[in-house]
C-alpha cells in the first residue's frame, strides 16, 4: 500500500521528477563510464610492463639492483632457470645479459640500457618483437644484428641497416666495444622505454664482454595469470633463497601505485557524483514535502502514523533514487561495453600520454562487482537523501497544515 502509493506521489509532477531522474541517470553514467575508462587505462598500462617492459617476475644477483654492475651475475643460469619454470603457473623464461653503456652512430651518442638475450626465449616472455614497425626480428645468418626504439633511431640519426658502436668494459676491466647493424626499430607505449632500450643476442653479447656463456645478470619470468603472482613469488624465493626474487610491483612502484590507488580513487569521484545528487535530491523531496503540506496534515488527521508516513516519504525518495541509479548503471555499462569495442582514441594527445607509458588507443573494461557496489551507494544515498524531507513531514501540525491554503 505504502509503496503503490509512493510511487504514484513520485508522478504527480512528472516535470520535476523527471529532471531529477534524468540528473541521477546521467551523473551515474558518466562516473560509471570514467570509471571504465581510467581502469581501461590502468590496465593496458599494467599490461604494457608485464609484457613489454618487465615480466611478471625478475631475478637477479643479491646486490646486482642496489649496485648495478655487471660482475654481480647468476651463475649457470640455465638450472636456474630450468628450477624456476617447474614453479606451477609458470610459462616460460628468459635469461639477459645487461649493460648500461654508451652507443654511437656517425652522429650522435646516447646512454642506454643493453639486454643481451637469447631471442626465441625472449619471444615467449616479452612481446618485443610484435612491437616491431621496421626490419625484423633476429633472423639466422645476421652478424651481430640490434633492435633499438624508434625514439633512439630519431635521437641517433640512423634507420634500418645502419651501423652503431657500442663500447663497453669486459669482465677484466678492459674498454672495448663492437659495431652492431640495426636490424629493427620497434616502437611501444612508452617512449622512455623506446630511448633507452636496445636489446642484441646473448650469443654475440658475452664474447666480447668476456663473460661465461652460462651466466646473466637478469632471469625475467612469465606467468599464466597475474593473480598467480604471489604464490609463485614466494614458491620462487623458497626455492632460490640466494638470489633476489622481486615482482613487477616492486620492480615498478609507479606502476603498482596506479594500481593500488585505483579504488581509492573510484570511490572518490562516485562519492563526489553522489554527494551532488544527494542535494538535488534532498532540494526536490523538500519542495515535494512542503506543496503537500495540507494533505499529509489530513492524512496525520485521520490516523496515518508518523511511522507510516516517514516509510512513504523515504519510499518515495529511494525509489526516485534506485530508478534513475540504474538507468545510469545501464547506460553506463552500454558506453562500457561499447567502447570496449571500438576504443577511445587519444591520439591527439600521443605525445604526453606515451611519456607517461600510457597507450593512445584506451579499450573501457570494469566488473560487474563494482556495479552492485554503485547501486548500494545509490540505496544508501537514497535514504540519506530521505531523511531530512521526512523530518519535516513529521513537524508538521496537522491542525496548523490543514489551515495551510494551497
Amino acid at each position: 500500500m505504502i509503496l503503490a502509493v509512493a510511487w504514484r506521489n513520485i508522478w504527480r509532477n512528472k516535470t520535476r521528477s523527471l529532471v531529477i531522474l534524468v540528473a541521477i541517470c546521467l551523473g551515474l553514467a558518466s562516473g560509471i563510464f570514467y570509471m571504465a575508462f581510467y581502469f581501461g587505462m590502468v590496465d593496458q598500462r599494467i599490461n604494457t610492463a608485464i609484457k613489454t617492459e618487465a615480466s611478471h617476475i625478475q631475478i637477479h644477483h643479491k646486490e646486482y639492483l642496489s649496485n648495478p654492475d655487471k660482475k654481480f651475475m647468476i651463475e649457470n643460469a640455465g638450472p636456474v632457470g630450468q628450477e624456476i619454470k617447474r614453479v606451477e603457473g609458470v610459462i616460460a623464461t628468459s635469461n639477459r645479459i645487461i649493460l648500461n653503456t654508451m652507443i654511437q652512430s656517425p652522429e650522435t651518442g646516447a646512454g642506454v640500457k643493453i639486454s643481451g638475450i637469447d631471442p626465441e626465449d625472449e619471444k615467449q616472455v616479452t612481446n618485443l618483437y610484435s612491437k616491431l614497425i621496421e626490419g625484423t626480428y633476429f633472423e639466422d645468418g645476421k652478424r651481430n644484428p640490434i633492435i633499438i626504439g624508434k625514439k633512439l633511431a630519431e635521437k641517433l640519426r640512423v634507420k634500418l641497416r645502419s651501423k652503431v658502436v657500442i663500447t663497453l668494459q669486459d669482465m677484466q676491466g678492459n674498454m672495448t666495444g663492437a659495431a652492431f647493424k640495426v636490424e629493427g626499430i620497434y616502437e611501444t607505449s612508452n617512449t622512455a622505454f623506446d630511448e633507452t632500450c636496445v636489446f642484441v643476442r646473448r650469443s654475440d653479447l658475452a664474447p666480447i664482454m668476456l663473460m661465461d656463456d652460462h651466466a646473466c645478470q637478469e632471469i625475467a619470468v612469465l606467468l599464466e595469470k597475474n593473480d598467480q603472482l604471489q604464490v609463485a613469488d614466494e614458491t620462487i624465493k623458497s626455492k632460490l633463497p640466494d638470489l633476489d626474487v622481486k615482482t613487477w610491483r616492486e620492480i615498478m612502484p609507479e606502476v603498482s601505485l596506479i594500481e593500488s590507488s585505483f579504488t581509492l580513487t573510484m570511490f572518490i569521484f562516485i562519492g563526489i557524483i553522489l554527494l551532488a545528487l544527494l542535494f538535488g535530491i534532498v532540494n526536490t523531496m523538500l519542495m515535494a514535502v512542503l506543496e503537500r503540506a495540507k494533505e499529509l496534515g489530513m492524512l496525520m488527521a485521520i490516523g496515518m502514523s508518523k511511522v507510516k508516513l516517514f516509510l512513504m516519504i523515504l519510499s518515495e525518495t529511494v525509489m526516485l533514487s534506485l530508478f534513475g541509479g540504474l538507468c545510469g548503471i545501464v547506460l553506463g555499462w552500454i558506453l562500457t561495453l561499447w567502447f570496449g569495442v571500438q576504443g577511445i582514441d587519444l591520439g591527439a594527445w600521443s605525445a604526453a600520454y606515451k611519456s607517461l607509458g600510457y597507450d593512445t588507443l584506451v579499450y573501457t573494461r570494469l566488473s560487474m562487482g563494482i556495479s552492485f557496489q554503485i547501486a548500494g551507494m545509490v540505496i544508501a544515498t537514497g535514504i540519506i537523501a530521505a531523511i531530512y524531507p521526512a523530518m519535516k513531514a513529521l513537524q508538521l501540525n496537522p491542525a496548523d497544515a490543514l489551515r495551510i491554503d494551497m
